[in-house]
């Protein structure tokens, strides 16, 4: 065959395969639906609802550290619980890859507390997913914090695997420009829109100091793509010698609210990381952070298609999964 020829098969073949993928995704996202548990469980929702609103009122960092623990479980093998398993004998699990080092305990101790609560109730015992727990925390804790409320998705199983090295790649660094964005999002079926509706998480939440000091320290820093009073606040939060684990909050406005004032910091350059303020400096995404800047009600409907879409991806189905008996621990 010649070389156009090649070229021509080689590319149906990928056509083929990225179908047969996103078909599979498909079929196993079918199996989600809103009243999944209703046969079982039926007070599933009230159950993790209550524990936290419990959860919240004790500690407001439990907001983001959800919603952060709930990106990064679905963005590595899909949305199964797999980054809440804690490491074992000779296997390091997903949260201790470096990337992950960083989840706050809250996150997790928030699903341990739910799967606890609706283990004690006998008739739903072993029968509700961690994944799915994780899925309903999410959405309960934006809530609770101002946020939209949505029916979630739910049917998803448990993944059979957490390993450190299955999170290599699959995350967006917090230097990340637009292009290398929507290149780690487009791989979990995510549009420009989504990325940005779902990178407002960071209205909510702490990021530690490491993760930003080099626009605050270097050769071109400050950063002037970030307002000079907010890169200065910032200097004294984290100066030179500080634990690169200190942590502040990413909304200096409205930290543990949910709203749309993400958006209305990167107009005034008060957008924490290198990859919230490209949302603004680059022409692309500006039109899209200036309209939910001014509408929260367009943002909140972007933001719940966004995590509608997320929540589909990577669904174990069948023999892909099970329900464990221990968030933390493989069965």
């Amino acid at each position: 065959m010649g070389g156009a020829g090649s070229v021509r098969l080689a590319a149906a073949l990928l056509a083929l395969a990225l179908t047969a993928a996103g078909s599979a995704t498909t079929c196993a996202a079918q199996q989600l639906r809103r009243n999944y548990y209703s046969g079982v469980c039926p007070n599933v929702e009230t159950i993790v609802r209550g524990v936290m609103a419990r959860k919240v009122q004790q500690t407001a960092t439990a907001i983001g550290a959800t919603v952060r623990l709930f990106f990064h479980d679905c963005f590595v093998e899909g949305c199964d619980a797999s980054v809440i398993v804690a490491s074992a004998g000779n296997n390091t699990a997903e949260k201790d890859h470096p990337n992950n080092l960083s989840l706050a305990g809250d996150g997790f101790d928030a699903v341990i507390r739910a799967k606890a609560a609706v283990d004690a109730v006998p008739r739903c015992r072993n029968k509700v997913s961690c994944a799915d727990i994780l899925a309903m925390a999410t959405r309960d804790a934006i809530a609770l914090a101002g946020g939209p409320s949505y029916a979630v998705e739910l049917g998803r199983l448990d993944g059979l695997s957490s390993t450190k090295s299955s999170v290599d790649g699959k995350l967006p660094a917090p230097f990340f420009n637009l292009d290398q964005l929507n290149r780690v999002f487009a791989a979990n079926g995510l549009s420009q829109a989504d990325m940005i509706a779902l990178s407002a998480g960071h209205t909510v939440g702490l990021a530690h100091c490491g993760t930003f000091s080099g626009r605050l320290r270097g050769p071109s820093a400050p950063d002037p793509t970030m307002d000079r009073s907010y890169a200065a606040a910032l200097q004294a939060q984290c100066p030179a010698n500080v634990d690169p684990r200190a942590a502040v909050s990413m909304d200096p406005v409205s930290p543990v609210t949910f709203d749309n004032q993400y958006f209305k910091n990167l107009q005034t350059g008060k957008g924490l990381l290198s990859s919230d303020q490209v949302l603004y400096t680059d022409p692309r995404s500006r039109p899209t952070v200036d309209a939910w800047a001014q509408s929260s009600a367009a943002f909140n409907r972007a933001f719940v298609t966004a995590m509608t879409k997320l929540g589909r991806v990577g669904v174990k189905t069948g023999a892909q999964g099970n329900i464990r008996r221990n968030c933390a621990v493989l069965n």
